[in-house]
Protein backbone atom coordinates (compact mmCIF):
# COMPACT_ATOMS: atom_id res chain seq x y z
CA UNK A 1 0.00 0.00 0.00
CA UNK A 2 2.67 2.43 0.97
CA UNK A 3 4.27 1.84 -2.24
CA UNK A 4 1.56 2.34 -4.33
CA UNK A 5 0.74 5.90 -2.51
CA UNK A 6 4.52 6.76 -3.39
CA UNK A 7 4.38 5.64 -7.17
CA UNK A 8 1.22 8.00 -7.18
CA UNK A 9 2.86 10.65 -5.65
CA UNK A 10 5.81 10.28 -8.04
CA UNK A 11 3.12 9.81 -11.03
CA UNK A 12 1.26 12.88 -9.94
CA UNK A 13 5.61 15.01 -9.40
CA UNK A 14 6.87 14.06 -13.05
CA UNK A 15 3.47 15.53 -14.29
CA UNK A 16 3.63 18.78 -12.61
CA UNK A 17 6.83 18.92 -13.83
CA UNK A 18 6.17 18.21 -17.32
CA UNK A 19 3.23 20.73 -16.99
CA UNK A 20 5.11 23.05 -15.64
CA UNK A 21 6.03 26.60 -17.93
CA UNK A 22 9.12 27.22 -19.51
CA UNK A 23 11.23 29.96 -18.73
CA UNK A 24 9.93 32.08 -21.25
CA UNK A 25 6.32 30.80 -20.46
CA UNK A 26 3.86 33.05 -19.38
CA UNK A 27 2.09 36.45 -20.29
CA UNK A 28 4.87 38.48 -20.35
CA UNK A 29 7.75 36.01 -21.44
CA UNK A 30 8.81 35.31 -25.09
CA UNK A 31 11.14 33.00 -26.42
CA UNK A 32 13.72 33.77 -29.38
CA UNK A 33 12.87 30.16 -30.96
CA UNK A 34 9.40 31.21 -31.38
CA UNK A 35 9.94 33.83 -33.33
CA UNK A 36 12.53 31.94 -35.43
CA UNK A 37 15.89 31.98 -34.14
CA UNK A 38 18.02 29.08 -34.92
CA UNK A 39 21.18 29.59 -32.53
CA UNK A 40 23.16 27.36 -34.84
CA UNK A 41 26.54 29.87 -35.30
CA UNK A 42 25.38 29.97 -38.82
CA UNK A 43 21.81 31.52 -39.54
CA UNK A 44 21.64 35.23 -38.86
CA UNK A 45 19.64 35.74 -35.57
CA UNK A 46 19.25 39.16 -35.74
CA UNK A 47 15.52 39.77 -37.23
CA UNK A 48 14.04 36.94 -34.74
CA UNK A 49 15.61 38.92 -31.46
CA UNK A 50 15.03 42.05 -33.20
CA UNK A 51 10.79 40.62 -33.25
CA UNK A 52 10.70 38.83 -30.24
CA UNK A 53 12.18 42.37 -28.65
CA UNK A 54 9.72 44.60 -30.29
CA UNK A 55 7.03 42.29 -29.96
CA UNK A 56 7.43 42.46 -26.02
CA UNK A 57 8.30 46.40 -26.02
CA UNK A 58 4.39 46.71 -27.89
CA UNK A 59 3.14 44.78 -24.91
CA UNK A 60 4.18 47.11 -22.54
CA UNK A 61 7.71 45.35 -21.35
CA UNK A 62 8.63 41.78 -20.86
CA UNK A 63 11.54 39.00 -20.79
CA UNK A 64 12.52 37.98 -24.08
CA UNK A 65 14.65 34.72 -23.23
CA UNK A 66 17.14 33.14 -25.44
CA UNK A 67 18.29 29.52 -24.15
CA UNK A 68 21.03 27.55 -24.58
CA UNK A 69 22.66 28.25 -27.82
CA UNK A 70 25.19 30.23 -30.61
CA UNK A 71 23.48 33.10 -31.89
CA UNK A 72 24.98 34.41 -35.08
CA UNK A 73 24.57 38.10 -35.45
CA UNK A 74 24.86 40.29 -38.60
CA UNK A 75 22.99 43.21 -37.45
CA UNK A 76 22.64 44.88 -34.36
CA UNK A 77 19.81 44.94 -31.66
CA UNK A 78 17.96 47.85 -29.35
CA UNK A 79 16.01 46.21 -26.66
CA UNK A 80 12.94 48.58 -26.00
CA UNK A 81 11.57 50.26 -22.89
CA UNK A 82 11.09 48.35 -20.17
CA UNK A 83 12.09 44.62 -21.71
CA UNK A 84 14.70 42.23 -20.24
CA UNK A 85 17.01 40.16 -22.49
CA UNK A 86 18.06 36.96 -20.99
CA UNK A 87 20.32 33.92 -21.12
CA UNK A 88 20.68 30.94 -19.22
CA UNK A 89 23.54 32.33 -17.07
CA UNK A 90 22.35 33.71 -13.79
CA UNK A 91 25.95 33.88 -12.24
CA UNK A 92 28.32 35.64 -14.70
CA UNK A 93 30.27 33.10 -16.49
CA UNK A 94 34.19 32.54 -17.17
CA UNK A 95 35.89 30.75 -19.93
CA UNK A 96 39.66 31.40 -18.61
CA UNK A 97 42.10 29.24 -20.70
CA UNK A 98 39.29 28.27 -23.66
CA UNK A 99 41.85 27.31 -25.87
CA UNK A 100 43.31 24.66 -23.35
CA UNK A 101 41.93 20.93 -24.05
CA UNK A 102 39.09 19.85 -22.05
CA UNK A 103 37.67 23.36 -20.75
CA UNK A 104 34.37 24.61 -21.86
CA UNK A 105 34.52 27.13 -24.99
CA UNK A 106 31.96 29.88 -24.95
CA UNK A 107 29.83 28.38 -27.69
CA UNK A 108 29.54 24.57 -25.53
CA UNK A 109 27.89 25.80 -22.23
CA UNK A 110 25.10 28.50 -22.65
CA UNK A 111 24.03 31.52 -24.44
CA UNK A 112 26.32 32.87 -26.91
CA UNK A 113 26.27 36.09 -29.08
CA UNK A 114 28.26 35.88 -31.91
CA UNK A 115 28.98 39.24 -32.96
CA UNK A 116 30.08 40.68 -36.49
CA UNK A 117 28.58 43.97 -37.22
CA UNK A 118 30.97 46.95 -37.98
CA UNK A 119 34.43 44.92 -38.34
CA UNK A 120 36.92 47.16 -38.87
CA UNK A 121 35.54 50.18 -37.47
CA UNK A 122 34.61 51.78 -34.40
CA UNK A 123 31.80 54.27 -35.75
CA UNK A 124 29.08 51.99 -36.41
CA UNK A 125 26.37 51.01 -33.95
CA UNK A 126 26.79 49.38 -31.18
CA UNK A 127 25.35 45.68 -30.95
CA UNK A 128 22.84 45.97 -28.21
CA UNK A 129 21.17 49.30 -27.24
CA UNK A 130 19.61 49.56 -23.68
CA UNK A 131 17.01 52.18 -23.10
CA UNK A 132 14.54 52.91 -20.38
CA UNK A 133 14.25 50.46 -17.77
CA UNK A 134 15.89 47.69 -19.90
CA UNK A 135 18.44 45.20 -19.36
CA UNK A 136 20.27 42.61 -20.56
CA UNK A 137 21.04 39.56 -18.44
CA UNK A 138 23.29 36.23 -18.78
CA UNK A 139 24.67 35.78 -21.70
CA UNK A 140 28.45 35.80 -23.21
CA UNK A 141 29.05 38.19 -25.94
CA UNK A 142 32.13 36.77 -27.87
CA UNK A 143 33.80 38.29 -31.64
CA UNK A 144 34.50 34.98 -33.22
CA UNK A 145 36.79 37.13 -36.17
CA UNK A 146 38.73 38.55 -33.65
CA UNK A 147 42.18 36.91 -33.92
CA UNK A 148 43.78 35.63 -30.55
CA UNK A 149 47.42 35.97 -31.75
CA UNK A 150 46.84 39.00 -33.69
CA UNK A 151 46.50 42.43 -32.80
CA UNK A 152 42.73 43.17 -32.62
CA UNK A 153 40.58 44.62 -35.31
CA UNK A 154 38.52 47.36 -34.39
CA UNK A 155 34.35 47.20 -33.70
CA UNK A 156 32.02 49.49 -32.00
CA UNK A 157 30.80 49.41 -28.62
CA UNK A 158 29.46 45.93 -27.81
CA UNK A 159 26.55 47.50 -25.17
CA UNK A 160 25.20 50.89 -25.18
CA UNK A 161 23.14 52.20 -22.19
CA UNK A 162 20.85 54.99 -22.93
CA UNK A 163 18.12 57.36 -20.92
CA UNK A 164 16.92 56.20 -17.29
CA UNK A 165 17.91 52.95 -15.34
CA UNK A 166 19.50 50.48 -18.01
CA UNK A 167 21.33 47.47 -16.50
CA UNK A 168 23.70 45.22 -17.59
CA UNK A 169 23.86 42.32 -15.36
CA UNK A 170 25.52 38.70 -15.41
CA UNK A 171 27.72 39.35 -18.41
CA UNK A 172 30.29 38.45 -20.06
CA UNK A 173 32.28 40.75 -22.28
CA UNK A 174 34.77 37.94 -23.28
CA UNK A 175 36.98 39.70 -26.24
CA UNK A 176 35.26 42.86 -27.41
CA UNK A 177 37.46 45.54 -28.90
CA UNK A 178 35.03 48.10 -27.07
CA UNK A 179 33.20 46.87 -24.42
CA UNK A 180 30.09 49.11 -22.38
CA UNK A 181 29.35 52.57 -23.58
CA UNK A 182 27.63 54.21 -20.32
CA UNK A 183 26.76 57.36 -21.22
CA UNK A 184 23.62 59.91 -21.47
CA UNK A 185 22.20 57.67 -19.17
CA UNK A 186 20.37 58.33 -15.60
CA UNK A 187 21.55 55.63 -12.61
CA UNK A 188 23.11 53.21 -15.03
CA UNK A 189 23.59 49.19 -13.55
CA UNK A 190 26.23 47.43 -14.35
CA UNK A 191 26.90 44.31 -12.02
CA UNK A 192 28.66 41.50 -12.23
CA UNK A 193 30.33 41.68 -15.54
CA UNK A 194 33.56 39.59 -16.61
CA UNK A 195 35.68 39.77 -19.48
CA UNK A 196 38.53 40.98 -21.87
CA UNK A 197 37.79 44.03 -23.44
CA UNK A 198 40.81 44.73 -25.59
CA UNK A 199 40.66 48.63 -26.42
CA UNK A 200 38.12 50.35 -23.85
CA UNK A 201 36.34 48.50 -20.70
CA UNK A 202 33.88 51.09 -19.46
CA UNK A 203 32.97 54.24 -20.99
CA UNK A 204 30.78 56.41 -18.40
CA UNK A 205 30.15 60.53 -19.68
CA UNK A 206 27.19 62.60 -19.67
CA UNK A 207 25.45 61.10 -16.01
CA UNK A 208 23.81 63.55 -14.02
CA UNK A 209 22.16 60.95 -11.63
CA UNK A 210 23.95 58.54 -10.03
CA UNK A 211 25.38 55.35 -11.85
CA UNK A 212 26.69 51.96 -10.30
CA UNK A 213 29.32 49.82 -11.01
CA UNK A 214 30.01 46.70 -9.27
CA UNK A 215 31.41 43.12 -9.20
CA UNK A 216 33.50 44.39 -12.46
CA UNK A 217 36.76 42.29 -13.30
CA UNK A 218 38.39 43.00 -16.75
CA UNK A 219 41.20 39.95 -16.75
CA UNK A 220 43.11 38.69 -19.61
CA UNK A 221 41.60 35.00 -19.78
CA UNK A 222 40.48 35.47 -23.49
CA UNK A 223 44.41 35.89 -25.01
CA UNK A 224 47.76 36.34 -23.39
CA UNK A 225 49.51 35.73 -26.85
CA UNK A 226 52.11 38.18 -26.97
CA UNK A 227 51.85 40.37 -29.97
CA UNK A 228 47.82 41.22 -28.38
CA UNK A 229 48.05 41.56 -25.10
CA UNK A 230 51.42 43.52 -25.74
CA UNK A 231 48.95 45.82 -28.01
CA UNK A 232 46.40 45.95 -24.74
CA UNK A 233 48.93 47.32 -22.44
CA UNK A 234 50.10 49.87 -24.67
CA UNK A 235 46.55 51.46 -26.10
CA UNK A 236 44.04 49.14 -23.71
CA UNK A 237 42.21 51.40 -20.97
CA UNK A 238 40.05 49.24 -18.67
CA UNK A 239 37.57 52.39 -17.09
CA UNK A 240 37.35 55.94 -18.32
CA UNK A 241 35.25 58.26 -16.79
CA UNK A 242 34.03 61.77 -18.23
CA UNK A 243 31.23 63.57 -16.72
CA UNK A 244 29.85 61.73 -13.75
CA UNK A 245 27.56 63.06 -10.89
CA UNK A 246 28.54 60.92 -8.03
CA UNK A 247 29.52 57.72 -9.37
CA UNK A 248 29.53 54.56 -7.26
CA UNK A 249 31.95 52.34 -7.97
CA UNK A 250 32.05 49.10 -5.60
CA UNK A 251 34.76 45.73 -6.13
CA UNK A 252 36.37 46.35 -9.66
CA UNK A 253 39.86 45.08 -11.03
CA UNK A 254 41.94 45.07 -14.18
CA UNK A 255 44.50 43.34 -15.66
CA UNK A 256 46.89 44.59 -17.91
CA UNK A 257 45.96 47.57 -19.71
CA UNK A 258 47.88 51.23 -20.36
CA UNK A 259 45.70 52.69 -17.74
CA UNK A 260 43.30 51.37 -15.39
CA UNK A 261 41.25 54.20 -14.36
CA UNK A 262 40.86 57.03 -16.65
CA UNK A 263 39.14 60.44 -15.55
CA UNK A 264 39.10 63.18 -18.11
CA UNK A 265 37.36 65.98 -18.85
CA UNK A 266 35.15 66.12 -21.52
CA UNK A 267 32.41 68.41 -23.62
CA UNK A 268 29.68 67.57 -20.47
CA UNK A 269 32.00 68.13 -17.76
CA UNK A 270 34.18 66.28 -15.30
CA UNK A 271 33.84 63.33 -12.59
CA UNK A 272 33.21 63.01 -8.49
CA UNK A 273 32.33 59.69 -6.65
CA UNK A 274 33.23 56.86 -4.16
CA UNK A 275 35.22 53.95 -4.90
CA UNK A 276 35.55 51.64 -3.04
CA UNK A 277 37.68 48.05 -3.33
CA UNK A 278 38.83 48.95 -7.05
CA UNK A 279 42.26 46.92 -8.21
CA UNK A 280 44.33 47.62 -10.87
CA UNK A 281 47.65 45.35 -12.04
CA UNK A 282 50.13 45.19 -14.57
CA UNK A 283 49.10 48.37 -15.94
CA UNK A 284 51.57 50.84 -17.04
CA UNK A 285 49.95 53.42 -15.00
CA UNK A 286 46.95 52.43 -12.58
CA UNK A 287 45.46 55.38 -11.95
CA UNK A 288 45.34 58.63 -14.45
CA UNK A 289 43.50 61.58 -13.64
CA UNK A 290 43.65 64.19 -16.23
CA UNK A 291 40.63 66.70 -14.92
CA UNK A 292 38.56 65.78 -12.07
CA UNK A 293 35.57 67.73 -10.30
CA UNK A 294 36.68 69.66 -7.23
CA UNK A 295 33.93 67.58 -5.37
CA UNK A 296 36.67 65.42 -5.97
CA UNK A 297 36.98 61.63 -6.00
CA UNK A 298 37.18 59.31 -3.01
CA UNK A 299 38.89 56.07 -3.23
CA UNK A 300 39.80 53.66 -0.29
CA UNK A 301 40.87 49.92 0.05
CA UNK A 302 42.17 49.95 -3.37
CA UNK A 303 45.34 48.28 -4.89
CA UNK A 304 47.34 49.69 -7.36
CA UNK A 305 50.69 47.60 -8.84
CA UNK A 306 52.48 49.09 -12.25
CA UNK A 307 55.58 47.17 -13.20
CA UNK A 308 55.96 47.05 -17.18
CA UNK A 309 56.45 49.86 -19.29
CA UNK A 310 58.09 53.22 -20.11
CA UNK A 311 57.31 54.50 -17.13
CA UNK A 312 56.00 51.95 -14.98
CA UNK A 313 53.32 54.68 -12.27
CA UNK A 314 50.45 53.70 -10.00
CA UNK A 315 49.33 57.79 -9.97
CA UNK A 316 49.41 60.30 -12.41
CA UNK A 317 47.82 63.71 -11.69
CA UNK A 318 47.69 66.13 -15.36
CA UNK A 319 48.49 69.57 -15.29
CA UNK A 320 44.83 70.65 -16.38
CA UNK A 321 43.23 68.70 -12.87
CA UNK A 322 42.07 71.17 -10.10
CA UNK A 323 39.81 68.25 -8.23
CA UNK A 324 40.71 66.65 -5.00
CA UNK A 325 41.69 63.43 -4.71
CA UNK A 326 42.06 61.29 -1.58
CA UNK A 327 43.03 57.93 -1.39
CA UNK A 328 42.69 55.97 1.87
CA UNK A 329 43.72 52.73 3.16
CA UNK A 330 44.97 51.54 -0.17
CA UNK A 331 48.23 49.98 -1.19
CA UNK A 332 50.75 50.49 -3.66
CA UNK A 333 53.25 48.06 -5.34
CA UNK A 334 55.57 47.29 -8.34
CA UNK A 335 58.33 46.72 -8.88
CA UNK A 336 57.72 50.40 -10.35
CA UNK A 337 59.91 53.84 -10.60
CA UNK A 338 57.45 56.07 -8.65
CA UNK A 339 53.93 55.49 -6.64
CA UNK A 340 52.69 58.88 -7.80
CA UNK A 341 53.96 61.83 -9.94
CA UNK A 342 51.48 64.84 -9.29
CA UNK A 343 50.66 68.01 -11.11
CA UNK A 344 48.01 70.55 -11.50
CA UNK A 345 46.00 73.32 -8.69
CA UNK A 346 43.90 70.34 -7.28
CA UNK A 347 44.69 68.80 -3.79
CA UNK A 348 46.08 64.99 -3.61
CA UNK A 349 45.91 62.96 -0.58
CA UNK A 350 47.08 59.58 1.01
CA UNK A 351 46.10 58.55 4.41
CA UNK A 352 46.79 55.08 5.90
CA UNK A 353 48.27 54.06 2.41
CA UNK A 354 51.03 51.29 1.90
CA UNK A 355 53.89 52.18 -0.53
CA UNK A 356 56.40 49.29 -1.17
CA UNK A 357 58.57 48.83 -4.51
CA UNK A 358 59.61 52.10 -5.86
CA UNK A 359 62.59 53.21 -7.19
CA UNK A 360 63.34 50.03 -9.10
CA UNK A 361 65.94 50.72 -10.48
CA UNK A 362 67.84 52.53 -8.06
CA UNK A 363 68.19 55.64 -9.45
CA UNK A 364 66.86 57.86 -6.52
CA UNK A 365 63.64 58.24 -7.18
CA UNK A 366 61.55 59.72 -4.72
CA UNK A 367 57.74 57.66 -4.04
CA UNK A 368 55.40 60.69 -4.44
CA UNK A 369 56.71 63.18 -6.52
CA UNK A 370 54.67 66.43 -6.09
CA UNK A 371 55.47 69.58 -8.64
CA UNK A 372 52.16 71.55 -7.51
CA UNK A 373 48.86 71.46 -6.31
CA UNK A 374 48.62 70.97 -2.68
CA UNK A 375 49.36 67.68 -1.22
CA UNK A 376 48.19 65.26 2.04
CA UNK A 377 50.65 62.37 3.56
CA UNK A 378 49.37 61.33 6.73
CA UNK A 379 49.63 58.16 8.61
CA UNK A 380 51.31 56.34 5.84
CA UNK A 381 53.87 53.61 5.77
CA UNK A 382 57.21 53.44 3.34
CA UNK A 383 58.33 50.01 3.62
CA UNK A 384 61.33 50.33 1.72
CA UNK A 385 64.97 52.35 2.31
CA UNK A 386 64.44 54.82 -0.83
CA UNK A 387 63.52 58.41 -0.98
CA UNK A 388 60.35 59.17 0.16
CA UNK A 389 59.14 62.49 -1.19
CA UNK A 390 59.60 65.30 -3.14
CA UNK A 391 58.12 68.76 -3.38
CA UNK A 392 58.41 70.86 -6.35
CA UNK A 393 58.81 74.66 -5.86
CA UNK A 394 55.13 75.24 -6.93
CA UNK A 395 54.04 72.78 -4.88
CA UNK A 396 51.23 75.37 -2.57
CA UNK A 397 50.61 73.69 0.43
CA UNK A 398 51.66 70.49 1.77
CA UNK A 399 51.40 68.31 5.24
CA UNK A 400 53.53 65.03 5.86
CA UNK A 401 52.98 63.98 9.17
CA UNK A 402 52.59 60.70 11.50
CA UNK A 403 54.00 58.69 8.72
CA UNK A 404 56.20 55.34 9.19
CA UNK A 405 59.53 55.32 7.03
CA UNK A 406 61.76 52.21 6.92
CA UNK A 407 65.75 53.87 7.34
CA UNK A 408 66.01 57.16 6.97
CA UNK A 409 63.30 60.32 6.32
CA UNK A 410 64.09 61.07 2.63
CA UNK A 411 61.88 64.25 2.19
CA UNK A 412 62.76 66.68 -0.42
CA UNK A 413 61.31 70.51 -0.10
CA UNK A 414 61.77 72.70 -2.93
CA UNK A 415 58.42 74.45 -2.19
CA UNK A 416 57.86 77.96 -2.03
CA UNK A 417 54.85 77.57 -0.30
CA UNK A 418 53.63 76.34 3.34
CA UNK A 419 54.91 73.09 4.46
CA UNK A 420 53.90 71.30 7.45
CA UNK A 421 56.78 68.05 8.07
CA UNK A 422 56.20 66.13 11.55
CA UNK A 423 55.99 63.58 13.52
CA UNK A 424 57.53 61.07 10.89
CA UNK A 425 58.40 58.11 12.46
CA UNK A 426 61.85 56.56 10.98
CA UNK A 427 64.23 54.02 11.84
CA UNK A 428 67.39 56.25 11.31
CA UNK A 429 66.00 59.42 13.22
CA UNK A 430 66.97 62.92 11.93
CA UNK A 431 65.61 66.43 11.77
CA UNK A 432 63.23 67.88 9.79
CA UNK A 433 63.73 68.60 6.06
CA UNK A 434 65.23 72.18 5.43
CA UNK A 435 65.13 73.80 1.63
CA UNK A 436 68.05 72.51 -0.15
Amino acid sequence: MKSQIQSALAQVFISLILAAPSPAAGPDSYSVTDFGAKGDGKSDDTAAFQKALDTAGKAGGGVVYAPRGNYFFAGHLNIPVAVTLKGVWESVPAHNGIRDAGLPKPTDDGTTFLVTESAGKEDGPPFITLTHNSTLKGVVIYYPDQKPEEEPKPYPYAIAMRNKNPAVLAVELLNPYNGIDASQNERHLIRDVQGQPLRRGIFVDFIYDIGRIENVHFNPWWSLHPKLFAWQQEHGEAFIFGKSDWQYVFNTFCFGYNVGYKFIKTKSGDCNGNFVGIGADDCFTALDVEQCSNIGLLISSGEFVSFHGPDPTMVRVGTNNAGSIRFVNSAFWGPCNQIAKIAGRGTVGFSDCTFVQWDRNKEGRHAIQAGSGSVVVRGCEFQENKPQIELGENVRRAVVTDNLIKGKQRVVNHSRGMVVLSNNASDVPNPPASKP
